[in-house]
Protein backbone atom coordinates (compact mmCIF):
# COMPACT_ATOMS: atom_id res chain seq x y z
CA UNK A 1 0.00 0.00 0.00
CA UNK A 2 0.96 3.47 -0.67
CA UNK A 3 1.48 6.30 1.13
CA UNK A 4 -2.04 8.71 1.14
CA UNK A 5 -0.25 11.77 1.07
CA UNK A 6 2.44 13.74 -1.56
CA UNK A 7 5.74 13.94 -0.20
CA UNK A 8 5.39 17.99 0.31
CA UNK A 9 2.12 16.78 2.33
CA UNK A 10 4.07 13.82 4.31
CA UNK A 11 6.79 16.01 5.06
CA UNK A 12 4.26 19.10 6.45
CA UNK A 13 2.56 16.62 8.77
CA UNK A 14 5.93 15.21 10.15
CA UNK A 15 7.13 18.68 10.76
CA UNK A 16 4.05 19.56 12.49
CA UNK A 17 5.11 16.70 15.86
CA UNK A 18 6.61 18.07 18.60
CA UNK A 19 9.26 16.44 21.23
CA UNK A 20 8.70 18.93 23.73
CA UNK A 21 5.54 21.14 25.44
CA UNK A 22 3.19 18.72 23.52
CA UNK A 23 -0.86 18.88 24.56
CA UNK A 24 -0.84 15.48 26.90
CA UNK A 25 2.87 16.96 28.30
CA UNK A 26 1.48 20.29 29.50
CA UNK A 27 -1.73 18.25 31.04
CA UNK A 28 0.05 16.35 32.80
CA UNK A 29 2.57 19.42 33.91
CA UNK A 30 -0.54 21.45 34.98
CA UNK A 31 -1.81 18.53 37.04
CA UNK A 32 1.69 17.70 38.77
CA UNK A 33 1.83 21.69 40.05
CA UNK A 34 -1.63 21.69 41.20
CA UNK A 35 -0.93 18.39 43.33
CA UNK A 36 2.28 20.41 44.97
CA UNK A 37 5.12 18.83 43.24
CA UNK A 38 7.96 20.72 42.29
CA UNK A 39 10.02 19.71 38.77
CA UNK A 40 12.35 20.50 36.50
CA UNK A 41 12.35 19.55 32.30
CA UNK A 42 14.02 17.53 30.21
CA UNK A 43 17.33 17.63 32.31
CA UNK A 44 20.51 16.73 29.95
CA UNK A 45 22.10 15.17 32.36
CA UNK A 46 19.94 12.15 32.82
CA UNK A 47 19.52 9.63 30.02
CA UNK A 48 16.54 10.16 27.93
CA UNK A 49 16.20 13.57 28.84
CA UNK A 50 13.34 12.81 31.35
CA UNK A 51 10.04 14.82 30.73
CA UNK A 52 9.50 15.84 34.49
CA UNK A 53 12.40 15.21 37.11
CA UNK A 54 12.07 15.21 40.30
CA UNK A 55 15.53 15.86 41.57
CA UNK A 56 15.05 15.68 45.45
CA UNK A 57 12.84 12.08 45.17
CA UNK A 58 15.33 10.89 42.55
CA UNK A 59 12.48 9.96 40.22
CA UNK A 60 11.30 11.43 36.73
CA UNK A 61 8.15 10.82 34.55
CA UNK A 62 8.23 10.48 30.59
CA UNK A 63 5.25 11.15 29.00
CA UNK A 64 5.38 8.64 25.83
CA UNK A 65 3.33 9.10 22.86
CA UNK A 66 1.28 5.46 22.11
CA UNK A 67 2.38 5.63 18.11
CA UNK A 68 6.26 6.17 18.74
CA UNK A 69 6.92 4.45 21.52
CA UNK A 70 4.44 1.36 20.00
CA UNK A 71 1.96 1.03 23.06
CA UNK A 72 1.08 -2.44 22.79
CA UNK A 73 -2.22 -2.12 25.62
CA UNK A 74 -5.29 -3.79 24.69
CA UNK A 75 -7.37 -0.73 25.32
CA UNK A 76 -4.81 1.60 23.17
CA UNK A 77 -5.72 2.26 19.56
CA UNK A 78 -3.28 4.89 18.89
CA UNK A 79 -0.09 2.18 18.67
CA UNK A 80 -1.16 0.36 16.07
CA UNK A 81 1.36 -0.03 12.60
CA UNK A 82 0.35 2.08 9.86
CA UNK A 83 -0.94 0.54 6.80
CA UNK A 84 1.75 1.70 4.44
CA UNK A 85 5.87 1.64 4.38
CA UNK A 86 6.00 -0.84 7.18
CA UNK A 87 9.53 -1.63 6.05
CA UNK A 88 10.20 1.86 6.91
CA UNK A 89 8.46 2.73 10.10
CA UNK A 90 8.72 -1.13 11.85
CA UNK A 91 12.26 -0.53 12.00
CA UNK A 92 12.25 3.29 12.95
CA UNK A 93 9.71 2.15 15.91
CA UNK A 94 11.15 -0.70 17.06
CA UNK A 95 14.66 1.26 17.91
CA UNK A 96 12.54 3.76 19.60
CA UNK A 97 11.48 0.46 21.96
CA UNK A 98 14.92 -0.31 22.39
CA UNK A 99 16.13 2.69 23.27
CA UNK A 100 13.30 3.19 26.12
CA UNK A 101 14.48 -0.03 27.36
CA UNK A 102 18.28 1.07 27.54
CA UNK A 103 17.60 4.49 29.17
CA UNK A 104 15.00 2.36 31.81
CA UNK A 105 17.86 0.32 32.36
CA UNK A 106 20.53 3.39 32.65
CA UNK A 107 18.25 5.37 35.13
CA UNK A 108 17.75 2.33 37.29
CA UNK A 109 21.86 1.74 37.08
CA UNK A 110 21.40 5.02 38.80
CA UNK A 111 19.08 4.80 41.25
CA UNK A 112 16.27 6.95 39.79
CA UNK A 113 12.86 5.77 39.62
CA UNK A 114 10.58 5.89 37.20
CA UNK A 115 6.91 6.30 35.67
CA UNK A 116 5.60 6.24 32.43
CA UNK A 117 2.74 8.28 31.17
CA UNK A 118 0.83 7.18 27.89
CA UNK A 119 -0.60 9.33 25.86
CA UNK A 120 -4.03 7.42 26.02
CA UNK A 121 -3.54 7.53 29.69
CA UNK A 122 -3.97 11.73 29.50
CA UNK A 123 -6.53 11.52 26.69
CA UNK A 124 -8.64 9.27 27.91
CA UNK A 125 -9.21 12.31 30.71
CA UNK A 126 -9.39 9.50 33.55
CA UNK A 127 -7.33 12.18 35.55
CA UNK A 128 -8.58 11.16 39.02
CA UNK A 129 -7.08 7.93 38.63
CA UNK A 130 -3.76 8.97 36.64
CA UNK A 131 -3.67 11.48 39.57
CA UNK A 132 -3.46 8.98 42.22
CA UNK A 133 -0.85 7.22 39.87
CA UNK A 134 1.44 10.21 40.07
CA UNK A 135 1.07 10.67 44.00
CA UNK A 136 1.76 7.34 44.78
CA UNK A 137 4.86 7.18 42.53
CA UNK A 138 5.99 10.48 44.02
CA UNK A 139 5.85 9.57 47.91
CA UNK A 140 6.46 5.94 47.73
CA UNK A 141 9.66 6.22 49.30
CA UNK A 142 11.51 2.17 47.26
CA UNK A 143 12.55 3.07 43.77
CA UNK A 144 9.13 1.98 41.48
CA UNK A 145 9.51 1.44 37.99
CA UNK A 146 6.69 1.33 35.20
Amino acid sequence: MTDTLNPGQRSERMARIRSKDTKPEMIVRRLVYRMGFRYRLHKQELPGKPDLVFANRRKVIFLHGCFWHRHDSAGCNNGRLPKSRLDYWLPKLEQNVARDTKISNELNALGWGQLVIWECQVKNQNLPTLCEEIRHFLCDEATHSA
